[in-house]
């Protein structure tokens, strides 16, 4: 089966990239604008990637946060990785989501990757 994420670094929008990583849109994305940011090496694991890759796709974040905001204004950004099927990875290819965020996107914010887990979020309640 052909990886969706190694298709797209060859048939996709490509907004940023350098030798060993590239940034396009997401083509599910969470909220407008949301990109995300995968290593050329088709590798399921972050903590697999050499140093190189894992600074390459590192450095891609200004970029693509820039293409976002010149793109659509959000208000903030949250950065987020999913590394094995536990913590939600569900394509077996590294991608690093800069997901934008817009104010009233949600009810309350704070906390913003801490809400993955329910309740766990809003620990200047304690």
């Amino acid at each position: 089966m052909e990886c969706v994420l190694c298709h797209r670094l060859v048939e996709g929008l490509i907004i940023a990239r350098n030798e060993l990583a590239a940034a396009f849109p997401d083509a599910f994305p969470v909220s407008p604008g949301h990109v995300l940011i995968v290593p050329r090496r088709h590798e399921g694991d972050f903590f697999a990637l050499t140093q190189r890759e894992q600074q390459a796709v590192s450095r891609l974040i200004p970029a693509a946060c820039a293409w976002v905001q010149a793109e659509r204004s959000p208000g903030g950004c949250n950065l987020g990785l999913n590394v094995g099927s536990v913590a939600g990875q569900t394509v077996p290819h590294v991608h690093l989501h800069p997901i934008p965020r817009y104010s009233g996107d949600v009810p309350d914010p704070r906390g913003g990757v801490r809400s993955v887990l329910p309740g766990r979020a809003p620990y200047w309640n304690s």
